[in-house]
């Protein structure tokens, strides 16, 4: 079971497709410019903004899981 759960989500990091985060007032004014390159500067930003609630949540799901797991074995 864990080896599943592990490699399901190694296979989540290595397969991933690329995204864009923009809002769309933000697209549009970043569209203008010529090279896009202030816009995917934002847009990665954006998306690293998002990852950092994700993996707290994971983090405290694992805790939580990890400490009634341990509770149940010692009853």
């Amino acid at each position: 079971m864990r080896q599943k759960v592990f490699y399901s989500i190694l296979l989540l990091f290595f397969f991933t497709l690329p995204v864009e985060a923009q809002c769309a007032m933000c697209r549009a004014v970043l569209e203008s410019e010529e090279g896009q390159e202030t816009a995917k500067g934002i847009n990665n930003g954006i998306v690293y903004l998002m990852i950092v609630p994700y993996i707290l949540i994971g983090a405290v799901g694992y805790f939580i899981y990890r400490n009634r797991k341990n509770n149940t074995n010692k009853t």
